[in-house]
C-alpha cells in the first residue's frame, strides 16, 4: 500500500530570518545616517554662533553667521532633514542651552524681537531644501542662487520683519528699512552656500533625492504636442 506524499510545504527555516535581516539592515543604516547628518548640521549652526553677534545702527536683531548654517542645511540635507536640524537647535535653545550667537539661550529668547527670525529659519530651510531637490542632479549655479536667496533671505525676512515690528511697536516700513543692513551679508552667505553645496553634491551625490517640479515643463508639453500631432 503506497503512502501519499505530504502536501505540507517545507518551512523557510533560518533562510527566511536572514532575508528579513538583509532587508531591514539598510533601513536601519539609513535612519542612523539621517540622524547623524541632522546632529552634525545642528552642531554646525550652533558653532557658527561662536564668533558672537554684531548689532548695527541700534538694531534689535543681531547680525550672525548662523543663517549661513541654516542655508547650508537646506541646500545640503534637503527640506526634511534640514528642517529637523534647525528644529533641534531651537529645541535645545528652549531647553536653556546658550547655542545662539552671543551665548543666548532659554525661553527668554522666544519673547525677544528676534524670535520671528528663528521661526523664519524653519520656513527658509524648507524652501531651500524643496527647491534644491528640484535642481538636482545638475544643480546649476544661477537657479541655485535664486532659490537659496528665496529661502535664506525672502522667506526669513517675511516672517522676521513683521514679528520684529509687532514686538517692538515699530512701523513695519521702518522695520523693513532697518533690515536692509542685513542684505549684503546675507547675499554673501547665499553665494557661499551655493558654492559649498555644489561641491558637496558633486562629491557625494544622493544626499538629497532629486525631485521633479510639480508642474510639467514647457519643453515636455511641447514634446507631447509634437507627438500628438
Amino acid at each position: 500500500m503506497s503512502t501519499a506524499p505530504s502536501s505540507t510545504p517545507p518551512t523557510a527555516g533560518p533562510t527566511s530570518g536572514s532575508e528579513t535581516d538583509v532587508v531591514d539592515a539598510p533601513t536601519r543604516r539609513h535612519t542612523a545616517r539621517d540622524l547623524a547628518q541632522i546632529a552634525v548640521f545642528t552642531g554646525l549652526i550652533a558653532a557658527l554662533g561662536l564668533p558672537g553677534a554684531i548689532y548695527l545702527g541700534g538694531t534689535a536683531v543681531p547680525i550672525t553667521f548662523q543663517t549661513l548654517g541654516v542655508m547650508l542645511a537646506g541646500a545640503i540635507l534637503g527640506a526634511r532633514k534640514g528642517f529637523l536640524s534647525v528644529l533641534l537647535l531651537i529645541a535645545l535653545v528652549a531647553a536653556g542651552l546658550p547655542l545662539l550667537s552671543g551665548g543666548r539661550g532659554g525661553l527668554g529668547v522666544f519673547v525677544g524681537p528676534s524670535v520671528g527670525y528663528l521661526i523664519g529659519w524653519l520656513v527658509g530651510v524648507v524652501v531651500i531644501g524643496w527647491a534644491t531637490a528640484r535642481l538636482l542632479p545638475r544643480y546649476r549655479v544661477v537657479p541655485a542662487l535664486l532659490s537659496t536667496a528665496l529661502g535664506g533671505i525672502v522667506a526669513i525676512y517675511a516672517v522676521g520683519i513683521p514679528v520684529l515690528a509687532a514686538m517692538t511697536g515699530t512701523p513695519i516700513g521702518v522695520a523693513a528699512a532697518g533690515s536692509l543692513l542685513f542684505l549684503p551679508g546675507d547675499a554673501l552667505k547665499v553665494v557661499i552656500t551655493v558654492l559649498v553645496a555644489k561641491g558637496v553634491h558633486r562629491a557625494w551625490p544622493g544626499l538629497i533625492e532629486p525631485r521633479s517640479w510639480p508642474w510639467p515643463r514647457r519643453a515636455a508639453l511641447d514634446a507631447r504636442a509634437v507627438d500628438a500631432a
